[in-house]
């Protein structure tokens, strides 16, 4: 029983708590699908990533540390290349960006996906081919879009009229024909968080399918003949584990590439199914493999080919959190742990929403452990929180830690690889964490912490 079970059952516990409460659990038992593939507790009792312990890893770096699994990324980049085969697989970068990881993923033969400015000079400062590069973006600016097509990157998919008008006047000024997709939003409900879902009609993204919007802007593009219309694009969501949600949106997608053929005669090329797929943050979670998504979406995607008459298109997806996601853990310090009156054991670390906002913001569940040595004391349900000064901010909800758990013990949050650092703060002029890589027993610094020197730099009062 772990986070779901104990968040659904918290609050019968009384004073005492009821026989679910008593049930063995084991406290130092590590859940492989929720870590990345070379963690594993040593011979101490610690937890130790590809070889190196993690109280090493807080002595040398300090705490709090994201900790990346190289190797696990690499791994999960060639799973994604082999299920895939002949399709463009891009990494979504906002996932998480660095320099390092941009290296890695090229070297891994992997395309890439950035959606601002920022992630694109990231992209091409660790030297990734841009031909290589996508572009996304609802509100590229002019000068978002001259650097895109100045650096030569590979695909932008366009989102709204005003991006189309921008980027033909652009290319007619440099005499340059880019490669671009047409983002669609297929009207289809994904089943996560209402944040996080992109296809329904009420929401930002695309060109509306089923209100004409998205056959306009590509009649548009072909007909203005400035930008070379590759295909269409579809997202429909993050975190999302029933497969049945891309089989409808490719299903409509294709009628479109359909529609645009039997108006203008084109077929286009190529067809982006997005990415989003769910990855475990709990043993509640079950994420389908590399394979099996490969299998099923090429499935669909042949079949309304052959109902549409259609040849079947080049594929590409997007995964980021389903590579970097189970790739990361995050180390935190314990600093107090207090009992409420019998309600629920409070366990503080020395970091929080600053460093993971996803709990206040998606009410994500997330699983932990102590990390720093084993424990024979019997299992406290327990709220992992941080050192901010809000009620919300929570890193693991609910989550059986030892009944022993102390200040500087090491507490250890796996699947943090996505969106955690990307979407860090300051608040409360908190320095955002470091992250550290870890291959064959070594430890190098890859994104470095943060400084109050840092913060007062930007500070010009």
């Amino acid at each position: 029983m772990r986070a779901h079970e104990a968040g659904a059952l918290h609050g019968e516990i009384g004073s005492r708590g009821p026989a679910w409460l008593r049930t063995p659990v084991d406290v130092n038992a590590l859940v492989p699908d929720l870590w990345p593939r070379n963690v594993a507790r040593a011979a101490d009792g610690a937890l130790a990533v590809a070889g190196l312990s993690v109280r090493d890893l807080a002595a040398e770096f300090g705490t709090p540390v994201y900790v990346l699994d190289e190797d696990d990324l690499r791994s999960r980049c060639r799973d994604f290349r082999a299920a895939f085969a002949g399709v463009d697989v891009y990494y979504a970068g906002k996932a998480f960006l660095c320099r390092a990881v941009v290296r890695m993923i090229d070297e891994e033969g992997m395309h890439l996906d950035v959606c601002s400015g920022g992630e694109l000079a990231t992209a091409l400062a660790a030297g990734m081919p841009p031909e290589r590069i996508g572009f996304h973006g609802n509100n590229k600016s002019v000068a978002e879009l001259a650097r895109a097509l100045d650096a030569g990157v590979g695909r932008i998919i366009v989102d709204s009229f005003v991006e189309i008008d921008r980027l033909t006047a652009l290319a007619r000024e440099r005499g340059v024909r880019p490669n671009v997709l047409v983002r669609v939003t297929v009207g289809v409900e994904a089943h996560t968080h209402e944040f996080i879902a992109t296809a329904h009609e009420d929401q930002k993204f695309g060109f509306s399918l089923a209100g004409g919007a998205a056959a306009a802007a590509a009649f548009k593009i072909l007909d203005e003949d400035v930008l070379e219309l590759r295909g269409l694009h579809s997202h429909i969501g993050s975190q999302i584990f029933d497969a049945s949600g891309f089989e409808v949106s490719a299903r409509r997608v294709l009628a479109l590439q359909a529609q645009i053929r039997d108006a203008r005669g084109v077929e286009l090329p190529e067809l982006d199914l997005g990415g989003g797929f769910g990855i475990a943050y709990t043993t509640q979670d079950d994420p389908a493999t590399p394979h099996d998504l490969a299998k099923r979406l090429r499935k669909i995607v042949d079949s309304e080919c052959e109902a549409e008459r259609l040849a079947v298109p080049r594929l590409s997806i997007e995964p980021g959190r389903a590579i970097v996601g189970p790739a990361m853990f995050t180390l935190y310090e314990v600093g107090t742990v207090k009992d409420v009156d019998g309600i629920r054991t409070y366990v503080s670390v020395d970091g929080g929403m600053s460093d993971n906002i996803r709990t206040a913001l998606y009410d994500a569940s997330y699983s932990a452990t102590v990390a720093s040595r084993a424990s024979g004391a019997d299992p406290m349900l327990a709220r992992v929180v941080g050192k901010h000064c809000e009620s919300g901010d929570i890193v693991v909800k609910d989550e059986f830690l030892p009944a022993d758990v102390q200040p500087g013990d090491l507490v250890a949050v796996p699947g943090t690889g996505a969106y955690c650092r990307s979407m860090a703060s300051n608040y409360n002029h908190v320095p955002r964490p470091p992250v550290v890589a870890v291959r064959d027993g070594q430890a190098r610094l890859i994104v470095r912490r943060e400084t109050e020197e840092d913060l007062l730099a930007l500070d010009v009062g």
